[in-house]
Order: structure tokens, then sequence, then C-alpha cells
């Protein structure tokens, strides 16, 4: 049976597990002693379990794909200013390489790849691409991305609408016969970690994030409900206000679909601060709280379940400490020997003569919205 030892095998082996050829011309060649010999068996499971491939259909692939890197390498030199890109077929047994100088076909096709005879070279298509990056930000807002695709010897715009990607194309005042024009709902976004303390935004306003939480499979945060009302969106992570209540209560949870939801808070100096639980601390232990004003802040817990009185309304179930907060740290984490206690709310003072400042407590903010916070 093949295993994982023909991945992990010398050259000699390998080449003798190798099932499919890359080309007639590249299998004759002696596989690199750089080939997948040294490739990791854990690397091998991922493409078998997200390429749906068997075993040997992997090692196979990753050799050939080492042999084309290389050809590919040498054909770029020697084509020169005729190159028109080089790509893979679907499971990589093919190299084709694009010239747009037919008479270059044969020195292509003795390296083992199959030759493609377009109209413009790559160097043309990477100017053309380079003219949309230019174009006006307007006209570059409405496109979800652009890009070269050498398959079809074209630059491609990606955009929700028709009308918007052609609105680029115009603005960019590129060839038109070169670009092609995809409708399509894709909307590229970070996956940003999300870690307590660290901003984001309602519009021009910032606030802090808590903790981070999943409800199911759905990743987010917790945070101040006086920073947005349920609906609301957010910015840097991009996400939703999917529950919120203020006054009465001051907390609320945004769901940040595609980033990551990470177990820790934002210490000194930038560390990063494991959270390990969410037990209540007693009144006298030393607390931290960490925003994106005034950064990491310590005290010590003064009173739990106050009732604070704000412009907006009372607010109770409070927790009242002596670490500083300024505007901007709203729903930053508040954290006690790794168990995490309550979102930022309010409070008097600042962090340059000193001040108090109260807490949502986070237990609540869990059990009310059904979520799970998310620790080491």
């Amino acid at each position: 049976m093949f295993g994982k030892r023909c991945a992990l095998a010398g050259t000699a082996l390998l080449a003798a597990c190798l099932a499919t050829p890359f080309t007639p011309a590249l299998a004759a060649e002696p596989v690199p002693q750089a080939a997948p010999a040294d490739t990791p068996p854990a690397v091998i499971d991922a493409l078998e379990r997200d390429l749906g491939l068997t075993e040997q259909q992997v090692v196979t692939r990753l050799a050939n794909e080492q042999r084309a890197a290389a050809v590919e390498a040498t054909l770029t030199a020697s084509l020169g200013d005729s190159y028109g890109g080089a790509w893979l077929n679907a499971d990589a047994s093919k190299l084709m390489v694009a010239t747009t100088d037919a008479a270059e076909k044969p020195a292509i096709e003795a390296k083992g790849a199959e030759p493609v005879v377009v109209t413009r070279t790559l160097a043309q298509l990477d100017g053309v691409k380079a003219k949309i990056d230019q174009a006006p930000r307007k006209a570059r807002s409405g496109a979800s991305l652009w890009y070269v695709d050498v398959t079809t010897n074209s630059v491609v715009i990606v955009a929700g609408q028709q009308q918007a990607a052609e609105a680029l194309a115009a603005a960019a005042g590129v060839d038109r016969s070169a670009v092609q024009l995809t409708v399509s709902t894709e909307s590229p976004q970070l996956y940003q970690d999300i870690v307590g303390g660290d901003p984001y935004y309602i519009g021009s306003s910032r606030c802090s994030i808590g903790f981070s939480v999943t409800r199911g499979s759905t990743p987010g945060f917790v945070t101040a409900g006086h920073c947005g009302r349920t609906g609301a969106r957010t910015s840097s992570p991009s996400g939703t206000f999917q529950g919120s209540s203020f006054p009465g209560n001051d907390y609320a949870w945004v769901a940040t679909p595609g980033h990551n939801a990470t177990p820790y808070v934002r210490g000194a100096g930038g560390s990063l601060i494991a959270v390990r639980g969410s037990t209540q601390a007693p009144v006298g232990s030393s607390i931290c709280r960490s925003g994106s004003t005034t950064g990491w802040r310590c005290g010590t817990i003064q009173q739990h379940n106050a009732s604070v009185t704000y412009p907006q309304g009372t607010v109770s179930g409070l927790t009242r400490t002596s670490a500083c907060a300024q505007p901007g740290d709203s729903g930053g984490p508040f954290i006690s020997n790794g168990q995490a206690q309550g979102v930022t709310s309010g409070g008097s003072g600042n962090c340059s003569t000193g001040g108090t400042t109260y807490h949502q407590p986070v237990n609540e903010i869990l059990s009310t919205y059904g979520l799970t916070l998310r620790t080491i």
C-alpha cells in the first residue's frame, strides 16, 4: 500500500511512487533532490482533506508542482518580452506557458510544457492592472477586487453590479478588450483577530472590544451597550450589533463572521493576557482593564452591585473599581487573575489625575445572549 514513506522517502523511491507523470518530457528528468521528500505528513493530510485527493495523488501533485516551478522560472527568463504567464491544469499534471511569439512554441515544448499563443504579454497585463490600481478611489470602491488572469490573458474586475465594474474600467482608461467584467457577491474582508481592549468603530465613534465570544459557530465580542444599538454596523473588525441594552444595563454583543475570536485581552505594551474563565473576584481584589484610549490600567474592586445614574439614565448591577479609564475605553475588558470580570461602562476622573470606573459584569451578558466566552 502507498504510504507516507513514499512522501518522505529519498529521490529514487519517490520517483517510483509517482503514478502520474507531469509530462513525458519532464517525467524523464530526475526528481530534484529538494522534491517533496521533506514534506511534513501534516501537510499531506491537509491536502488530502481539502483537495479531496488520495495520498498518492497528493505526493504526485507536489512533485509535479515543484518541477513546474523550475520550468516556469527557466522559460520566464528565456522568453523575455514575449512571456504571457504560466499555469498548471486542474490536477497539476501539465504546465501551460503563454507567449505572444508563435516561434517560441518549440522551445516551450522542449521543456515539457504546453505552449499557448496569446495576444498580450504578462507585462502588458500587469500594466492594465496598474492603471486600475491608480483609478480614482471613488471608482475603485464600487468593485470587490481585480486581478491579472493569465489563463484568459486578461484582467478581471469583480463587482457586485455590472455598472460598477464598467465604471471602474472606464475611469482607469484601459483597453476594454483586455478586461473581463464579473458580477459576484464576493465581498472581501480582513480576517482580524478579536482581542479584548483593541478598538472598533461605529461610524465615526470609537469603542473598545470587551471579550471574544461565540454563539454557535458565529464569532464576536461583548462590549458596552451605549456604544451601539441593535443592528448598528461596526468596522475594524466588521460586524453587527446583535443585541444591546442601555440604560438599565450597559451591555451588547457584536457578531463578526469571518474574524478570529481569540481568548486574549491586550495587556501592557501590547502583550496578550489569557482569559481562563469568568469567576467573579471578591471586593478588595486587584483588577486590570484594557482599552483603546488608555491601554492597560489597574486598581482594586471597591463594590459590586452598584447603581449608577448617567445623564442618559440609571444602570444597575455594576461593579465599581479604582482603575481609571477615559472616553474610547468604553466596552473594554476588566480581568482579575485570568478571570473575565466585565466590560467598561463609565466612570469619573481620568488617567492623569486618577478616577473611578464601573464595569458591567460579563456573566450577565453571556447568560442574556447565550454566548460562550473564549478561554484558554
